[in-house]
């Protein structure tokens, strides 16, 4: 899933300077909450399900036409041979051509991706900046898959109020992408093992009053 950039920073500027706080989100978790983003999504896997398989096809024609030509060569006569010849190398120019057209960046794959996914993921974009907005948030990150994030409260974790903004029960998916802020907190020490597992937990939501 790709991620929102424009919250891996701040999603808020105008916000004013004094007393600003700071929160996080995982987007991961919020998508995968989200009905119609795994809707959308699995339109897009079955999209590019469809495009393997077409592919595998133009490939088992060109399979079929080397072999067949492996087998008879020695038969044929120049004229046939160079025929051939040029009709495999149509079909692999065929087959490499549709290869770009479906899954080269900026091609079938990614288009389907732009149609179907950035819809909810500009909804979930607004949602979170509304709640920014809400509760006074200068900064808001992003703890989906962030490398520099050590550690966060999840008691800073605005996810499930970002999911109410778009009418979605919290916590209905808990296992897409992250885990629920609100499910049960573990004991301390299984805290300080699973802590020691994921080093980029996430950014701590600050307050400068």
């Amino acid at each position: 899933m790709r991620k929102l950039a424009p919250i891996l920073l701040f999603v808020v500027l105008a916000l004013p300077v004094q007393g600003q706080k700071y929160a996080c989100v995982n987007t991961a978790y919020i998508m995968g909450n989200v009905p119609e983003y795994n809707q959308a999504l699995n339109k897009v896997n079955k999209y590019a399900e469809e495009w393997r398989k077409e592919l595998e096809a133009k490939q088992a024609e060109v399979d079929e036409l080397r072999e067949q030509y492996q087998q008879e060569s020695y038969l044929l006569p120049e004229n046939l041979k160079q025929r051939r010849q040029d009709e495999m190398r149509t079909k692999e120019a065929e087959l490499r051509s549709l290869q770009q057209q479906r899954f080269a960046p900026g091609g079938d794959l990614d288009q389907k991706r732009a149609e179907l996914l950035k819809p909810v993921q500009d909804r979930v974009y607004n949602a979170i900046e509304r709640v920014a907005r809400e509760k006074n948030y200068a900064f808001v990150f992003d703890k989906a898959g962030s490398a520099t994030v050590l550690y966060v409260s999840e008691k800073y974790d605005i996810s499930n109020q970002v999911l109410e903004m778009l009418g979605v029960k919290p916590g209905a998916n808990p296992e897409a992408g992250g885990i629920n802020p609100n499910a049960t907190q573990q004991s301390p020490r299984n805290q300080q093992q699973k802590s020691k597992g994921n080093s980029n937990d996430d950014v701590m939501q600050k307050e400068r009053m």
